[in-house]
C-alpha cells in the first residue's frame, strides 16, 4: 500500500522528516519498506529558471538557427543558439542553465553543457514543454507570462509538487488503515503517545446540499445480507473531461494513472477514506437499481471488455433490463462514465466481505475496492464517503446534487463490547501499564470506555476494527501503542523444567528425520492443496472423499490431498527435469478425507526413492536402487523405532505393480513397493520411483516406551549354510517362519545371501543360499548340538516345501 507524506498531512500537521515519521508507522505495526520520492515533473525543474530574451538575431551560417542573449537574473546575461521559429527578442522563456539535467521521451537523463553550433557559442537551452516534461507539444519554445521576473525558478512558476511515499507492507488484518484516513488515526495515536498533541482533521462535508431534484434513481436491495448497507445520489450537468493538476498529481503519487474527472474522484475518495465508490451513467440506467443475485450461466461484460460467466451467489448491481457492475469487484462496460455522460448515480455501499471475495477469486479481479471489501471496511463512513465524492465531483466537473441520498440500511451494523482485565493486561505484556496510560491509548484508536473498575475496562470497538473483537486483541492493540521498545527487561530470569513424555510427536519426528538424513534423504513440504484429478488415478482413492474448497486460488489447488503420493512424485518429476534424477526423499504430512462420518485427517511419514545409489565415481560403477535397497531404509526406521514382531502381508494400494505391506497385527504399518508405471507417465516419469507410506498414528501407538537390553554373549556364536533346492513359488518368508518355529532359543538370525535361477537347474526350480547363526548365551555349543539343529531344519524344509540339499 502507497501512502503520499502530502497527502497524510491533510489529515493531520505534522513537521517531522520522512524518516522519523516511517520509523513510527513501522513500530505501530505499519511497516514502511521503503521510502520514495514523487516530482511530479521529473527532475522538479530544477536548473530551470525563467529568462528574459534581450537580442535575437539570424545565425549567420544556419538558415534554421537563431542567436539570442538571455537574461537569467543575474546581471551578465548569455548566449544561447535557438532552433525554435517562434523565438523573438523581449519574450519570458524558461532556460535550462548550465549543468541541467533534462530527460528525454524515454525517460534517460541527459545533460546541459556549454558548446559551440554552428560555430557559436550557446550557454544553455530555451524548452519546449515536452522537454521539460509540461506536455507534449513541440512546436516551439514556451512562452512565459511576461510579468514573471527573470531569474524565478520554473519549479515556482509551474508549481511542481515534490512528495515523498510510503510503501507499507501492510498486513491483512489491518483492514482499518488501509486508506490515508486510516494510516492518519493510527499516526495520531502514536504521536499523542510519544507526548504529542495532534488533532485528525477529516474532510468537511457541511456544505453538501441537494440543488434540485429532478433526477431521483430507486434502489431495491433484494439481497440484504450480501449488501447491508447501500447509498446513492444522482448528479447532473456535468463535464467529463482531465482533472486538475492537484488531483492527478495526488494520485500518480500513489502510482494510479489518472482517467477522467469522474472515475479519479472515486479513486481519490477510496484512497482518501477507505471507501470505494462507483459511478454509472445515469443515462444508461433503465428504471431502478436493483442489487441482486443473476441465474448461473448469465453472460456479462465487464469494463476491461471481456465477457465474463456469472455464479449464481455473485451480486450484481443491476437496473430492470439487466447487469450494471459487480457489486465491489468491477464495472460493466455499457454503464461506465465516458467523455459524453452528462448526469450519473454515484453508489457508495457496504458488501458482505465473503461474498465479495469469493466472487473476486471465482473471476479472478483483483481490483482495489474488491482488496478492501473484501477485508472488511467502515459501515458508518459509507454516506459520508458519499457526500464527500459528490462535493469534489462538483468541483472539478461542475453540476448541481439533483436527488436526496438514499441510505438503505435495515439493520445497522453494530461496534463490538469487550471487557479488559487490567491484570489480564500486566500478565500479557509482561510490565504492569498505568490505567490512565491504557485509558489515553484506547481513545486515541476510537474505543470508547463505557465503564471503569477496579478490576478493569468495559469498551466499544468501532465497527470498522474488524480484527479486535476480544480482549487479547485489544491488549495488542495498547502494546503496539504504547511501543514493544518501551517495556521493560526484567532482571529476574524464571526457568521451568516440563515434565514432557518422550514419545512425543515431534521428538520422534525429528529422530527419524535425523536418521534419514543421514542417509541422504533430504526433507520436503508439499502443499496440501491439489487438482482433484488426482483420485482418478487409484481406484483404492474416491472423488466422494475429497475435501474441495469452496474459495480455491485455482483449479490445481481446489482439493486437498487424500495421498502424498501425487504431490512427491510431482516434486521428483520437477527434479528429473532439472537434471536431478537421483533422489531419496522423504515428508511428514497430512492426508484429507471427507467421510459419511465426518471429516478426518491421518498423519503420514512417506519415503520416496529413484535413480542411482550412488553418485558416478572412478572407485566404483553406478548401480540402480532397488527395492531390497529400499525396504532396508523402512526396515531401519522401524527397528530404530523398537517396533518388532511384524509380519509381512499382501499390499491393499493400487498405486503400487510390486509391492508388500508390513503389519503388527491385523494392523497395517506401512506399505512399500515400486510405483505403477501408468501413474509415473501422468507425471512424465519414465525411471523406476519406490514409494513407502507409513501410518504414523499407528507407529506412535507401537513405539516402545521401555528400552530393553541385553548382555553382549560371552560365547561364540556358529554360522552352518544350506543350499537348498525349492519350487519356483516358494518364498523367503516361508523358509523364514519354518526355521523361526523348529528352533525358537538358539537359532539368533537367518540370512538369505544368493539367489540362483538358470542353467543346471531342473524346471521350475531355483536355488537359495541361506546362513543360519546359531548361538548359546549360557555355554558353548558342540559340534553335536549344531548338527542336530541342522538336521532339524533340512527334515523340515524337506517336508514342509519339498526342498533338497544341492
Amino acid at each position: 500500500m502507497k501512502i503520499s507524506y502530502n497527502w497524510l498531512k491533510q489529515f493531520i500537521k505534522i513537521d517531522w522528516k520522512s524518516e522519523e515519521t516511517a520509523a513510527l508507522l513501522t513500530d505501530l505495526g505499519l511497516e514502511v519498506e521503503i521510502v520514495d520520492k514523487y516530482q511530479s515533473v521529473k527532475g522538479g525543474l530544477e536548473g530551470i529558471v525563467v529568462g528574459h530574451v534581450l537580442t535575437c538575431i539570424q545565425h549567420p551560417d544556419a538558415d534554421r538557427l537563431k542567436i539570442t542573449t538571455v537574461d537569467l537574473g543575474n546581471g551578465i546575461p548569455v548566449q544561447i543558439v535557438c532552433g525554435a521559429s517562434n523565438v523573438a527578442a523581449g519574450q519570458k522563456v524558461p532556460v535550462a542553465t548550465i549543468g541541467t539535467t533534462l530527460y528525454d521521451a524515454a525517460g534517460v537523463a541527459f545533460s546541459i553543457k556549454k558548446g559551440k553550433i554552428r560555430g557559436q557559442e550557446s550557454h544553455g537551452m530555451i524548452c519546449a514543454e515536452d522537454e521539460l516534461g509540461l506536455g507534449e507539444s513541440h512546436d516551439g519554445i514556451m512562452i512565459l507570462d511576461d510579468a514573471l521576473v527573470a531569474g524565478t525558478p520554473a519549479a515556482t512558476v509551474f508549481k511542481i509538487e515534490n512528495d515523498e511515499v510510503f510503501e507499507i507492507g501492510l498486513t491483512p488484518n489491518r483492514a482499518d488503515a488501509m486508506s490515508h484516513l486510516g494510516t492518519a488515526r493510527d499516526l495520531r495515536a502514536g504521536m499523542l503517545q510519544s507526548g504529542v498533541n495532534v488533532e485528525l482533521i477529516t474532510p468537511s462535508v457541511s456544505n453538501f446540499r441537494v440543488d434540485k431534484r429532478i433526477l431521483k434513481i430507486d434502489v431495491d436491495v433484494k439481497e440484504v445480507k450480501l449488501a447491508p448497507r447501500y447509498c446513492g445520489v444522482t448528479i447532473s450537468g456535468i463535464t467529463v473531461k482531465a482533472s486538475p493538476a492537484w488531483l492527478q498529481n495526488r494520485l500518480k503519487a500513489i502510482g494510479i494513472n489518472p482517467k477522467n474527472n469522474i472515475v479519479d474522484v472515486t479513486n481519490y475518495v477510496l484512497h482518501e477514506l477507505g471507501q470505494p465508490l462507483h459511478a454509472f451513467d445515469a443515462s444508461k440506467i433503465n428504471g431502478k437499481i436493483i442489487v441482486k443475485t443473476l441465474a448461473a450461466g448469465t453472460k456479462f461484460i465487464t469494463l476491461d471488455d471481456v465477457e465474463r460467466t456469472l455464479h449464481e451467489e455473485d451480486l450484481m448491481i443491476c437496473d430492470e433490463k439487466g447487469p450494471l457492475c459487480i457489486a465491489g469487484v468491477f464495472g460493466g462496460k455499457k454503464s461506465g462514465v465516458s467523455e459524453n455522460t452528462t448526469s450519473i448515480f454515484l453508489e457508495s455501499a457496504y458488501f458482505n466481505p465473503v461474498s465479495i471475495r469469493k466472487t473476486a477469486k471465482r473471476h479472478q479481479l483483483n481490483t482495489d475496492a474488491s482488496f478492501r471489501f473484501e477485508r472488511g471496511i467502515d459501515p458508518t463512513i459509507t454516506e459520508y464517503a458519499l457526500k464527500r465524492a459528490a462535493l469534489l465531483i462538483q468541483e472539478v466537473a461542475g453540476g448541481e446534487i439533483t436527488s436526496d441520498v438514499i441510505n438503505v440500511y435495515p439493520k445497522k451494523i453494530e461496534d463490538f463490547t469487550v471487557f479488559l482485565n487490567f491484570s489480564k493486561v500486566a500478565k500479557i505484556i509482561g510490565q504492569e501499564l498505568p490505567k490512565d496510560t491504557i485509558k489515553k491509548i484506547l481513545v486515541s484508536l476510537d474505543i470508547k470506555v463505557n465503564s471503569v473498575s477496579d478490576a478493569g475496562l468495559g469498551l466499544t470497538i468501532p465497527a470498522y476494527r474488524v480484527d479486535v473483537q476480544r480482549e487479547i486483541d485489544v491488549i495488542e492493540e495498547i502494546l503496539r501503542v504504547y511501543g514493544y521498545n518501551n517495556i521493560n527487561f526484567s532482571k529476574k530470569l524464571n526457568a521451568t523444567v516440563s515434565n514432557s513424555p518422550r514419545n512425543e510427536d515431534y521428538k520422534i519426528q525429528n529422530t527419524i528425520a535425523t536418521q534419514l538424513n543421514s542417509q541422504g534423504f533430504n526433507e520436503m513440504m508439499a502443499n496440501s492443496l491439489t487438482t482433484a484429478s488426482y483420485v482418478a488415478l487409484s481406484d483404492v482413492l474416491n472423488s466422494e472423499h475429497n475435501v474441495t474448497m469452496l474459495n480455491p486460488l485455482s483449479n490445481d489447488l481446489a482439493t486437498m490431498r487424500q495421498s502424498l503420493l501425487f504431490s512427491g512424485l510431482e516434486a521428483i518429476s520437477y527434479n528429473i527435469n532439472r537434471k536431478n534424477a537421483d533422489l531419496k526423499l522423504f515428508e511428514f504430512g497430512k492426508s484429507y478425507h471427507n467421510f459419511p462420518s465426518g471429516y478426518e485427517e491421518h498423519k503420514h511419514l512417506t519415503l520416496f526413492l529413484s535413480g542411482n545409489r550412488n553418485q558416478e565415481n572412478w572407485t566404483s560403477a553406478q548401480k540402480p536402487s532397488d527395492f531390497f535397497l529400499f525396504k532396508g531404509y523402512v526396515n531401519g526406521i522401524l527397528s530404530r523405532l523398537g517396533i518388532q514382531k511384524t509380519q509381512n502381508l499382501p499390499v491393499t494400494s493400487d498405486v503400487f505393480s510390486e509391492g508388500i505391506a508390513i503389519g503388527f497385527g491385523s494392523e497395517i504399518i506401512v506399505e512399500l513397493g515400486v510405483v505403477k508405471k501408468s501413474i509415473l507417465k501422468s507425471f512424465g516419469i519414465k525411471q523406476e520411483v519406490f514409494f513407502a507410506d507409513f501410518n504414523w498414528a499407528l507407529i506412535l501407538k507401537l513405539i516402545a516406551t521401555k528400552i530393553k537390553y541385553t548382555e553382549i554373549p560371552k560365547y561364540p556364536e556358529v554360522r552352518r549354510d544350506l543350499a537348498l533346492l525349492i519350487d519356483q513359488n516358494v518364498t523367503y518368508d516361508s523358509i523364514y517362519n519354518i526355521a523361526r518355529q523348529t528352533e525358537k532359543s538358539l537359532l539368533k538370525d537367518i540370512n538369505l545371501f544368493d539367489v540362483y535361477e538358470g542353467n543346471n537347474l531342473p524346471e521350475g526350480k531355483k536355488s537359495y543360499a541361506l546362513s543360519f547363526t546359531i548361538q548359546d548365551n549360557s555355554k558353548t555349543l558342540t559340534d553335536a548340538q549344531i548338527d542336530k539343529i541342522m538336521g532339524k531344519l533340512q527334515n523340515n524344509f524337506e517336508v514342509e516345501l519339498g526342498a533338497s540339499l544341492r
